[in-house]
């Protein structure tokens, strides 16, 4: 299909209600779906959960709950998070879904194992269940897991294993010629920094007596999938892989995967070996964003301060929140979240900024019963500010320096002011031709940095929408509009 952007989220593991963290993901996917669209593309906007697993088991067994029955409620927390934070997604994919991801990571088993690219192989070693990975002495430190601070369990079994180690010299070409494209380059650096080191092969399976709760291993009913077959193949199931072959063509292969950089490793190593062994197109481009800090601190449970966004949302509004993580986020960098610097960013950029000049623009507007445009171009140089916006913020994101193409949008907004100031339309009369002209520079130009900004804070861009209204005949009529973004604290 032509015009097609196939863009995916990483898929959120159910074993705790969703936090900032991975809201920040669902954010910058949204951004770079809703400029597609704008754009005239056909998009696919894919999120999802991760359902299966030891940890998940064992937590819905502290609860006295049925696997199922405890991924179900938090599913609907992460599917939730669409109205919540005015999200844009399409799909939404569940790897228990039997109907839809089973058949497609079922499928994606046989296309491996049929290459010769699975084989049964003894393992003994430690495993670490926070992760629900297996952990090399290595990556240890003092002896604990790194993330989870704690040791890992020794581990002896007979697994499946995946040849990722036949893929070393194919994934290394790949990378250094950019056809498979890594953001930021130090993350492209750092996965063949790992490929130089030796990938070895990979655990694909673990025994059903340890593991239940999982997709079964075709042919072998002693063994159940591990995370490699059972989620990343979420990305090709949810577009039909294995039952659908259309409606896969169309939409394959990914145009962007956006993932934490805790994960890079899996997306950017063992994915596309699976592919390649499936015979299958790589995915364009993996964008690799950091994590975010609250107030310095790593967020954790033990500390307290891990926050919901649920409750941040409903305390500021959906655009707040929205706009502060891809203001004040480097979007490939680690970030820090404070409330105080949201409340700032809200009072400065919001309230300040794009709700005062929505303001301003509109009571001014206001003043006129209706506004016939008859032969009106806009002022050159606002004009060429517009183009030279646009261009910085295709710029911008296309290498996913979404911080800086929310800035270009915001310095626009600037410009409207120093416009609006120094054209000083409330010294002229209505019935003065200056100040008609001004006030549909200003219209103009209040309503294509609201379109722009319709990419960060829908709410207030709809506000702005429905406050100028066009007729077919050329008459304008502009509502006042009262503050979109009430101060906080003042």
């Amino acid at each position: 299909m032509r015009n097609k952007f196939y863009i995916t989220t990483s898929i959120a593991y159910t074993n705790a209600a969703p936090h900032i963290g991975y809201a920040l993901e669902l954010i910058q996917a949204d951004f770079l779906a809703r400029l597609q669209r704008s754009g005239g593309q056909n998009v696919l906007f894919l999120t999802g959960t991760d359902e299966h697993g030891l940890k998940i088991a064992r937590s819905a067994a502290s609860q006295n709950k049925t696997p199922q029955a405890f991924v179900d409620s938090l599913s609907r927390k992460f599917k939730g998070l669409k109205k919540v934070l005015d999200l844009s997604f399409d799909d939404f994919i569940r790897t228990s879904d039997k109907k839809r991801h089973i058949p497609g990571a079922i499928a994606l088993w046989k296309k491996l194992e049929a290459k010769g690219d699975l084989y049964p192989h003894n393992y003994k070693g430690m495993y670490c269940a926070g992760c629900e990975a297996f952990i090399k002495e290595k990556d240890l430190v003092d002896g604990l897991c790194p993330i989870h601070k704690r040791a890992p369990e020794e581990v002896e079994e007979r697994n499946w294993f995946f040849r990722l180690s036949r893929y070393s010299s194919e994934l290394q070409a790949l990378l250094k010629s950019g056809e498979l494209q890594i953001y930021p380059e130090s993350r492209r650096n750092e996965m063949l920094a790992l490929i130089k080191s030796g990938l070895e092969d990979v655990s694909f399976s673990r025994p059903k007596d340890k593991v239940g709760w999982g997709i079964p291993v075709p042919g072998d009913s002693t063994q159940t999938m591990y995370v490699w077959c059972d989620a990343l193949s979420n990305y090709i199931s949810a577009i039909g892989y294995g039952q659908d072959e259309i409606e896969f063509r169309k939409w394959w292969p990914a145009d962007v995967h956006l993932v934490g950089k805790d994960i890079i490793r899996f997306h950017a190593l063992i994915w596309p070996a699976m592919l390649l062994s499936a015979g299958l197109h790589l995915p364009k481009k993996i964008f690799v964003h950091g994590f975010i800090n609250v107030e310095g601190e790593k967020m954790s449970k033990s500390l307290g301060n891990v926050v919901d966004p649920y409750e941040l949302a409903e305390k500021y509004g959906s655009d707040a929140v929205r706009y502060y993580f891809l203001r004040e986020i480097p979007s490939d960098e680690d970030g820090d979240f404070g409330y105080g610097k949201l409340e700032d960013r809200y009072n400065g950029d919001l309230a300040n900024g794009f709700g005062n000049f929505a303001s301003r623009v509109t009571t001014l507007a206001a003043r006129l019963d209706k506004i016939s445009i008859k032969e009106f171009e806009l002022d050159q140089v606002l004009t060429q500010k517009i183009v030279e916006t646009e261009k910085n913020i295709a710029y911008y994101a296309e290498r996913f320096k979404l911080h800086e193409a929310t800035r270009c949008i915001w310095d626009l907004v600037k410009e409207g002011d120093v416009y609006l100031n120094s054209s000083r339309p409330w010294e002229l009369k209505e019935d003065d031709p200056r100040f008609l002209k001004i006030i549909l520079n200003l219209i103009a130009l209040l309503e294509k940095t609201s379109e722009l900004a319709a990419l960060i804070i829908p709410r207030a861009a709809l506000k702005v929408k429905a406050a100028i209204k066009h007729s077919e005949s050329g008459v304008i009529r502009v509502k006042k509009l009262s503050p979109i973004f009430p101060k906080i604290n003042e």
